[in-house]
């Protein structure tokens, strides 16, 4: 081993004798939420995405510069219904056991990741799945900005390494987790009870002074499960990158959006896209400096796509398979009836029965006065005739909880108004589009249910709703009301601030996806038709809108 240890250094110091250049590449993933097969379990169709796909290019690129690092930033464990039925038997004991340690992070070792920021979504299923994945994971999670109080009824907590450090053929790179700090405001408190939430912008500056000063790195890297706009507290990384001296590089994510390169000053950002659908390559050109250690010379960063042609890695496919046939088993269960065919293609610009089914179960359990719910998935087909848990699974993706808050006639206006933004004004004719704004993105568009209402696109963002009506009357302000929200807008997020700091007055014991799929167990059938209670106004800006969506909806099938 002494032997081995003299031989490179030798070359090293060789290498650093040339004065030649060095390059270093970051591999970067995001968002991954349980996509290991590239499949999409609500159609049942393969699909260009999933960690197996990844792993292929991963290969590649290590292949092509074997000086590399491989990190995710977040939202791993949660997501697909692969890591989902594993996950709710870890949690609740329910359901057939799955093999014994997470899929993704057995997948994450294979491939040979070096460290995974924690995400949001990481806290989904409570504290005991997290602390279960942890030990699965043959690499850290890494957050500065969440910090582990000394016990928690008496359990002691493990906290989270602030960085680490890894050294690349001589080169030193730190590199530094930041999370969303939101996670109170979107999740029970037993499921993240003991850790503490600070500023990201705060906890970054804090520890790359303190990697700067006591690593001495080459070459230090911000990997954030946070985006990049918007609301500053959840989606802080221009501010880290404008406001945190001594950052090389930002690889992010959370907003799922892609980023393939992006300057600010002297900081470099990229964000892969999420679902395994992109791998970030970021590439740091360094010479060695005079006395010690490296200098960055250039640094250059690009998105390297999944498609259909992406082989899958087998080895992946192999570690998931038992997780997948399991899923599979569970998802063609039947347990209700539609009494027509119902499709989701339009539920972002007309009513429909599909996500007054999710309001129906949304009413049912919350007895709110006044329920909200989005199209998550606007590819929902559901024939006529049995309806499996696959296709009502296919309308709730994600694994929200549903909440009742304590608010009024004007919280509802505004949440509308918000909501409203997802379309643009009609400026003279409304049989003209674009109506549909793509800056807003379609999960965050909610309709409520208990009220009726219009929507009128020849007026300014901010002021289209019109004819709000509650048990037939005009909606006052004043009226106080009980309203049905998931857990992440009772956050504030995506613009919906007006529900942020109202009176949590009652949560749901399970989430809103297993309260359909109960519900509907129970009642066999599913709505024939909407109620129609909102529709946007003028006619014509209907009838652009639904050309729009169908469009929309078959250029995603067709990817």
């Amino acid at each position: 081993m002494g032997t081995l240890r003299a031989f490179l250094a030798a070359v090293i110091l060789a290498w650093l004798a040339s004065g030649a250049e060095l390059k270093i590449t970051l591999l970067a993933t995001t968002d991954l939420h349980g996509n290991l097969f590239p499949y999409d379990y609500y159609t049942a169709q393969p699909a260009a995405r999933g960690l197996a796909k990844i792993a292929t290019l991963i290969q590649a690129a290590r292949a092509e510069n074997p000086n590399n690092l491989l990190i995710d930033c977040g939202d791993t464990i949660q997501g697909t219904p692969l890591e989902a039925v594993y996950q709710e038997y870890v949690e609740t004991g329910k359901g057939v056991p799955p093999p014994a340690h997470d899929p993704m992070m057995l997948a994450m070792n294979a491939i040979g990741y070096n460290a995974m920021v924690v995400g949001n979504h990481e806290f989904n299923f409570g504290l005991k799945n997290l602390a279960r994945a942890r030990e699965d994971a043959n690499f850290p999670f890494i957050s500065s900005n969440i910090a582990a109080a000394a016990a928690s009824k008496g359990l002691a907590l493990r906290p989270f390494a602030p960085y680490f450090i890894q050294t690349v053929a001589g080169v030193k790179i730190a590199v530094i987790g930041v999370t969303t700090p939101l996670i109170p405001d979107w999740e029970a408190e037993e499921h993240y009870r003991g850790y503490r939430f600070e500023s990201g912008v705060d906890a970054a500056g804090r520890t790359v002074a303190e990697v700067r000063a006591r690593e001495h790195p080459d070459i230090v890297i911000v990997a954030a499960h946070a985006g990049l706009d918007g609301d500053a507290k959840e989606n802080m990384v221009r501010q880290i990158a404008t406001q945190v001296p001594g950052i090389d590089a930002i690889v992010f994510g959370h907003s799922h959006q892609q980023l393939a390169s992006l300057q600010i000053g002297d900081v470099l950002l990229m964000q892969p896209k999420n679902w395994g659908m992109s791998l970030g390559e970021m590439d740091f050109v360094l010479t060695p400096k005079e006395t010690s250690g490296w200098k960055i010379v250039s640094k250059t960063s690009r998105l390297i796509p999944v498609t259909r042609d992406t082989a899958a890695d087998a080895r992946i496919l192999e570690i998931g398979r038992p997780y997948h046939e399991l899923a599979e088993r569970y998802l063609n269960t039947a347990v209700a009836q539609a009494p027509v065919s119902l499709d989701s293609r339009l539920a972002r610009v007309e009513d429909s029965a599909l996500i007054d089914a999710i309001q129906q179960v949304q009413l049912f359990y919350s007895k709110a006065d006044v329920s909200f719910a989005s199209s998550f998935n606007a590819r929902v087909s559901v024939p006529k005739g049995p309806v499996t848990i696959r296709q009502i699974a296919a309308l709730y993706v994600y694994e929200n909880q549903l909440y009742v808050l304590q608010g009024n006639g004007k919280m509802v206006r505004d949440a509308l108004e918000n909501s409203a933004r997802y379309y643009n004004t009609c400026v003279a004719d409304c049989s003209q589009g674009p109506l549909i704004n793509p800056q807003i993105i379609g999960y965050n568009y909610d309709m409520a249910q208990g009220v009726d209402y219009e929507i009128d696109l020849t007026q300014p963002a901010g002021q289209r709703i019109r004819n709000l009506r509650w048990h037939g009357k005009p909606l006052e302000d004043s009226q106080p009301l009980r309203i049905a929200v998931n857990n992440y807008r009772a956050g504030g997020s995506a613009g919906y601030s007006m529900f942020r700091g109202a009176q949590v007055i009652w949560r749901s014991p399970d989430e809103i996806r297993d309260l359909v799929i109960q519900y509907y167990s129970q009642h066999q059938t599913l709505p024939a038709q909407p109620d129609n209670n909102w529709r946007v106004v003028p006619e014509a800006a209907r009838h652009t809108l639904d050309r729009e969506a169908l469009a929309g909806a078959q250029t995603v099938t067709q990817q």
